[in-house]
């Protein structure tokens, strides 16, 4: 089969389960990874290799990149600590009990080997828990918390794969010398970051009115990061994370309104695509991954991946504990600093450990041969355990999150529709405030004034919920629903009209285009401001 019509033809796949998940509500990542176990075992359709080149160079930096681009960075510097003792510390943590366990039970594996294997399947995924956890209307501190481990602990997992795997190669490792590689690989990588952020700053300033030219530079600014990064021979991940958290910091500087819009709506396809092709590609792999497998039988291989599993799971719940409350205990500035976390939010983030390619990648990544052309010692059973790691945390954690979730009953206390109209009616009052004492009676035309003042007027009576119309009987909530669903009536008649003169030939087709585009964003906007449920 040509790789177009494989691609083509996955994406089909990929888009109709996406569908199909949102209907029986199941995180669409699982039920990829389960349908692309079931495709890889028909017969007569070719393998399909996931190449590790593929994971780190075309999906990896566009994804993180995009995690690192729509994180609240307000609530990621809050909630600082506890990412980095998840990004960090228990990546440490996962990466010696499995060694240590590896060594104990599975019989000639080295300490080494342990740490390897521990590297790989250490980092959790992001898209696979924001994904599970993405309209349960869970507390905005998880979410900020799962994305902001998911930004580092693959910077963290990979420098420690790459010294695992040195140590294998050379059966060399002296643990100071590799703390202070790992403490300056990051600092430089984080610096590289900045400097590729700050530089593209600057860039997207000369070009801000070229919505097109705007957009591209966002999808190359992560490969050009990662590429740069790697060249030097520091962690193209961490340098990446950084540049988008710079710059997501200064999108109202560096992009204009048509800018920001097409770069959303683009970025948006971009992860979902991509998010779609390496999930289901996680599933193809299955087939070759057991052909490989030598030296141990299938029910040995599933035990040791189900025992690593285990450790995995466990070692995730015994470092999130005690890491929510501990320092709190130790320390009154961190008592001041951040609100205190309910045992509910900290089991939710403790079961939310799954994981998804990078950890495959990494295993995929193993080389065949040592230095000296022995094969790399059982390269076949790290990729099975790497891939039964995967399949239980994200079928088993990620079909029961929900279920913990309603169960324990963590929802978001705070209104956020209720706190989007707040805000928006002090955005307006604010405007009318300025207008009234910049622009008096004689700076602007009278009409000019009342116009745009009327507008901001009737956008605060919108966001209360109330219509101009004082003598209608009601409850506002109730006629400021009529009057949206009346506005969205009127927009879909001018869209027929539109239509209409456009099938007859009667009118320039860049003129449609922008009448059109002005009705999409009137439609949008009534959208957002819907009173909450």
């Amino acid at each position: 089969m040509h790789p177009i019509e494989l691609i083509t033809g996955l994406l089909g796949v990929t888009t109709l389960l996406a569908v199909v998940a949102r209907w029986v509500r199941v995180s669409y990542p699982i039920l990829l990874v389960i349908t692309g176990l079931f495709i890889g075992w028909i017969p007569g359709l070719p393998h399909v290799e996931l190449s590790p080149d593929a994971v780190f160079l075309v999906f990896l930096p566009p994804l993180l990149y995009a995690a690192a681009w729509q994180i609240d960075n307000v609530e990621l510097k809050l909630y600082s600590r506890s990412v980095t003792l998840l990004a960090v510390g228990l990546v440490l943590f996962t990466s010696t009990v499995v060694a240590l366990v590896a060594h104990a039970f599975i019989p000639g594996f080295s300490l080494a080997q342990g740490y390897l294997l521990g590297a790989i399947i250490s980092p959790p995924d992001a898209i696979a828990a924001t994904s599970v956890t993405q309209g349960l209307n869970v507390p905005k501190r998880i979410t900020t918390v799962l994305e902001g481990e998911s930004l580092v602990n693959d910077a963290t997992s990979l420098i420690i794969y790459r010294y695992g795997l040195a140590a294998i190669l050379t059966g060399q490792f002296v643990l100071w010398q590799a703390s202070l590689r790992f403490l300056g690989i990051a600092l430089a990588s984080g610096a590289l970051g900045w400097v590729i952020g700050w530089g593209m700053s600057r860039v997207h300033r000369l070009v801000t009115k070229d919505t097109v030219i705007s957009t591209v530079l966002t999808l190359l600014t992560p490969y050009g990061s990662y590429l740069i990064a790697e060249e030097l021979h520091i962690s193209g991940v961490l340098a990446v994370v950084t540049t988008g958290l710079y710059l997501s910091t200064r999108t109202t500087e560096i992009f204009s309104n048509q800018s920001r819009l097409q770069t959303n709506a683009v970025w948006e396809i971009v992860v979902f695509l991509l998010n779609g092709l390496v999930f289901i590609l996680i599933g193809l792999q299955l087939p070759t991954i057991v052909a490989e497998l030598n030296g141990y039988t299938l029910t040995q291989a599933i035990n040791y991946g189900l025992l690593i599993s285990a450790v995995a799971v466990v070692c995730r719940i015994l470092w999130v504990f005690p890491g929510a409350y501990l320092p709190r205990l130790l320390s009154r500035r961190i008592r001041e600093r951040e609100p205190k976390p309910t045992w509910q939010q900290v089991a939710v983030i403790s079961w939310a450990g799954m994981r998804g390619v990078v950890s495959l990648a990494g295993a995929l990544a193993l080389p065949n041969t040592l230095l000296n052309g022995q094969p790399f010692p059982a390269r076949d059973l790290v990729l099975f355990i790497t891939f039964i790691v995967i399949l239980c945390t994200l079928v088993i954690q990620g079909l029961t999150l929900p279920v913990i979730i309603d169960g324990l009953n963590v929802r978001e206390t705070i209104d956020g529709k209720r706190e989007e109209r707040k805000l928006r009616r002090k955005m307006a009052l604010e405007v009318i405030t300025h207008l009234e004492a910049n622009y008096s009676v004689g700076v602007v035309h009278d009409d000019v004034l009342n116009y745009v003042k009327n507008a901001y007027e009737l956008r605060i009576n919108e966001l209360n919920g109330m219509l101009r119309a004082n003598s209608l009987s009601g409850r506002p909530e109730e006629l400021y629903q009529q009057a949206v669903q009346l506005q969205l009536e009127l927009i879909a008649v001018e869209r027929s009209v539109l239509n209409s003169q456009r099938q007859g030939s009667l009118l320039d087709g860049e003129v449609f285009r922008k009448m059109e585009q002005e009705l999409d964003l009137e439609a949008a906007r009534l959208s957002l401001v819907q009173p909450s449920d």
